[in-house]
């Protein structure tokens, strides 16, 4: 089976972002908004516990998703169509 490299590398996109961002609401519901460094704001600049620095967290995380799920995807078609080759030159 192929994957469509486009659609799934939007689809990491969404939901690596969209989570980023829930989940960085859910904790400022919680313990309200912080500044302070967080092991995340470390890979994405600019990206804190605060509501602007939601949005920010989410842009990279966005562009953090369609990389890696372009690399995921292109890698698994690569993957799949050698093992299909050593499959039907064994057979």
């Amino acid at each position: 089976m192929k994957l469509d490299v486009k659609a799934f590398a939007l689809t990491c996109a969404v939901v690596w972002s969209l989570g980023l961002l829930l989940l960085t609401w859910w904790i400022m519901a919680f313990n309200g908004p912080s500044t302070n460094p967080t092991w995340i704001g470390q890979i994405y600049r600019g990206y804190n516990l605060t509501f602007v620095g939601s949005l920010i967290g989410a842009v990279w995380a966005f562009f953090d998703g369609i990389v890696g799920g372009a690399i995921f995807a292109w890698l698994y078609d690569f993957i799949g169509a050698r093992v299909m080759t050593v499959r039907r030159m064994a057979a």
